[in-house]
């Protein structure tokens, strides 16, 4: 039986292993961090990057060698420089909350293509936890399951006694699995990959704060990505992936699977078209999303992901598509393919702004930034961490480069951080609070540019003009007229 995987934050443990003269080698960190964050990632990296039949921590030879070359595999894994080094990068993503699922061998399938030899499975939630009600918690796993259901031809059953194909718990401390609990903000949950006795099973620590929304962990953020190990799947290396390895938080109502993970489910289970019957199980109706070739961004409820300027244009992202307006508005936007003009990014852009004056453009999504000079990518991806943000912040919703100040505002849910571009520090006494900052405007703030002197705001389907000298806003339009509608 193969044990799927949790979102943790590896354990700072004090190990007895001889120090190596040769380790320091592997540092860019202060020297007074040096052997804490040596033994913290040999730890991670010995669990995480050593193969089935590999050394565990405590038989590791004295030398670097083969530390290093894992290092460099970690690196690549994850969209880091390669350096070899345990820098500042490598070691803030070696401290993230991330799912326990080596990363090793296949990330996708996990080895022998473990799969379920039917298309209708039953799930049972036999325990549930106390910081959220049964309603909200069975919303949570519904919606979890259905995100794989819509993608492949699997059906879901939900049974209120007896043996179900997946045994959803939440669980304390030692459970009987061989795989304890070990306490807030340690292992969140875990899932057995598909098969008899406890195959399929999830688990999730009852000691952590369960949440709908942000502030703890999202149940359904957890479960969708436990349920894609107990149907087969193992890691993605594509950041923007629901099975990439590390947590970030995805907003459940109207959540569609990347298309990494939809390749994988159907490598497994093949397309909900492909004439599996579907059961007329008593449950909500699924929304049936815009056609791919051509969403409808003249909705009346049409936003936008992202906003930057780019040289003289504005660009526009939604979804997997962005749209190019230069000064003067053409009456027929066509979208283009994110996915075709920026491979690397795929889909789904959270945040971007340019700096004119250095010519660069930055992109966000989840924890990582990629740089580009126009639309030519400037090396791999990198952590949001050398901005200076804090471990906590994994994701930022819009972002806003101010010329004259030369500073770019960033916006993550109530909160807003100064970055001071020209000195490249995060400026002290953020983050600050956007209602007590920025008046006249109601709802979460989605994207953000600055053109002519103003900071355009977009919520929603609403776009603030913001005026800066009277700190107010000074008009309201729809976002969908920034593209012709």
């Amino acid at each position: 039986m193969e044990l799927l995987c949790m979102f943790c934050l590896p354990l700072l443990l004090v190990l007895s292993l001889k120090r190596s003269a040769a380790a320091p080698a592997l540092f860019a960190l202060p020297r007074t961090s040096g052997w804490k964050d040596f033994y913290l990632a040999q730890e991670y990296l010995d669990k995480y990057y050593t193969p089935k039949g590999g050394h565990q921590v405590g038989e590791m030879t004295s030398g670097s060698s083969s530390m290093t070359k894992k290092v460099r595999q970690m690196q690549a894994f994850f969209g880091l420089q390669i350096t070899g080094k345990l820098d500042y990068s490598t070691m803030n993503v070696i401290k993230r909350p991330r799912c326990g699922v080596p990363d090793v061998a296949n990330y996708r399938l996990f080895p022998g293509e473990p799969k379920w030899k039917k298309n209708t499975l039953t799930y049972r939630v036999t325990k549930y936890t106390s910081t959220l009600s049964h309603a909200e918690v069975d919303k949570a796993v519904e919606m979890g399951l259905k995100a794989w259901s819509n993608a492949a031809p699997l059906d879901f059953v939900k049974t209120k006694s007896g043996e179900a194909d997946i045994m959803i718990s939440f669980q304390n401390g030692d459970h009987g699995d061989s795989y304890p609990f070990d306490g807030p903000r340690g292992t969140l949950a875990h899932a057995f990959a598909p098969g008899e006795g406890l195959g399929g099973d999830t688990h999730f620590d009852n000691a952590e704060k369960w949440t709908m929304g942000t502030n703890g962990f999202n149940l359904f953020t957890v479960a969708a990505h436990e349920f894609g190990h107990a149907l087969g799947l193992a890691h993605s290396t594509d950041p923007s992936a629901l099975m990439y390895p590390t947590y970030r938080y995805q907003h459940p109502f109207g959540f569609r699977l990347p298309r990494d993970d939809v390749k994988g489910i159907q490598s497994l289970y093949g397309s909900r078209q492909s004439g599996s019957r579907v059961l007329q199980v008593p449950q909500q109706p699924v929304p049936k999303p815009p056609s791919p070739a051509d969403p409808d961004h003249c909705d009346s409820r049409f936003s936008f992901d992202a906003v930057t300027v780019m040289g003289n244009e504005l660009l526009f992202f939604k979804d997997r598509y962005f749209w190019r307006r230069q000064a003067q508005l053409t009456a027929s936007m066509r979208p283009l393919s994110i996915r075709s003009s920026f491979p690397q990014l795929m889909a789904n852009v959270d945040a971007a702004y340019e700096v004119a004056e250095r010519g660069v453009t930055y992109f966000f999504k989840g924890p990582h930034y990629w740089t580009t000079r126009g639309f030519q990518m400037q090396g791999p991806p990198r952590t949001i961490v050398d901005f200076g943000f804090p471990s906590n912040v994994q994701h930022i919703d819009a972002a806003v480069y101010l010329r004259d100040e030369k500073k770019t505002l960033f916006f993550i849910g109530d909160d807003y951080y100064s970055y001071d571009e020209a000195r490249r520090t995060m400026e002290k006494d953020y983050p600050k609070n956007i209602d007590d900052e920025f008046s006249g405007i109601s709802g979460k703030i989605d994207a953000a540019a600055e053109v002519n002197g103003f900071i355009y705001f977009f919520s929603g389907p609403k776009a603030y003009k913001y005026d800066k000298e009277k700190e107010d806003v000074v008009g309201v339009v729809k976002s969908s007229s920034w593209v012709g509608c």
